[in-house]
């Protein structure tokens, strides 16, 4: 029993940092109707950062310019690369952002070569006790930065002018644009937004029990990213529902792993998109996400 509250409790964390990566798919998604293939690197741009600035400057400080870094590379990517192809096919589009994601990746994968920098975070490698059950600081303060971060968001979201207007937006972006809605700003504010919370997630991916950040921390965006599908594209709520529940399956996977012998090994690392692909079969939308209507 306390086997699984342990990893009940490290997948609840790990699902909520999950969460956030999704988040930014789902952000980016509303505004544009795109899929946002160079999440990943968004992730790696701002733990990059991070990394290389906290002896200098200190940890705090450094995390605050990693996450505008993050969305500003992440705003830079809207306005100088995805504003030019508006109009085109959203398949089009989610091709453009795959270059876009080789071209960051090539280049930050790089700079970290095979070395893996750590980030300078206050938590270490403490452990906090709660009776027979153990827990790393590093996963209390993921889950409550997480909750926190996606609190702010979907207030903001709720009762602020730029969450209206993306909310305009998602409904329809033409009658959005005749209502004086520039949907220019929505998606620029939606793409820094997104790098925001991609650089925030990958401090918490890369502190302990991780060694650091390394070139292969990118593809855990990609994890997050069957949270965002089942969650549904389109939900902010799915994205929140959606993350827990890949960080809790995916916890629990690799926990019992050795009791799942019969299903082959690495299960953790599958589950999450076993996951996806059942809820799939019975919401093709997702557990949240709005069915578009069809005209027959």
């Amino acid at each position: 029993m306390t086997t699984f509250a342990e990893l009940l409790l490290n997948g609840v964390s790990l699902g909520s940092i999950y969460a956030l990566i999704a988040l930014g798919f789902v952000v980016i998604f509303r505004a544009t109707e795109v899929v946002n293939f160079a999440h990943a690197s968004l992730l790696l741009a701002g733990g990059y950062f991070t990394a290389v600035l906290h002896e200098d400057i200190g940890f705090w400080l450094a995390l605050l310019v990693g996450i505008g870094c993050a969305a500003l590379v992440g705003a830079a990517v809207e306005f100088l690369v995805m504003r030019r192809y508006r109009g085109s096919d959203h398949s089009v589009l989610a091709i453009v952002t795959i270059g876009v994601d080789i071209l960051l990746a090539t280049e930050l994968t790089r700079r970290i070569g095979t070395d893996i920098l750590a980030l300078g975070d206050p938590w270490g490698d403490a452990v906090v006790t709660f009776g027979p059950v153990s827990l790393a600081q590093t996963r209390i303060a993921a889950f409550l930065a997480a909750a926190l971060l996606i609190a702010a968001f979907l207030l903001a979201f709720r009762h602020t002018s730029w969450g209206v207007a993306m909310r305009a937006a998602a409904e329809n972006q033409e009658t959005a644009a005749l209502m004086g809605i520039r949907l220019g700003r929505v998606s620029l504010g939606a793409w820094a937004v997104a790098g925001g919370l991609a650089a925030v997630a990958a401090l918490f991916l890369t502190v302990f029990p991780t060694p650091g950040l390394e070139r292969s921390t990118s593809f855990a965006a990609m994890k997050a990213f069957p949270a965002a599908i089942l969650g549904g594209l389109d939900s902010t709520n799915g994205a929140l529902v959606g993350g827990l529940l890949v960080g809790v399956t995916e916890s629990l996977a690799t926990g019992y792993q050795g009791d799942l012998t019969f299903l082959g090994r690495g299960i953790g690392d599958l589950a999450p998109y076993l996951v996806m692909v059942a809820v799939l079969l019975i919401r093709p939308a997702g557990l949240f996400g709005t069915k578009e209507p069809a005209r027959v």
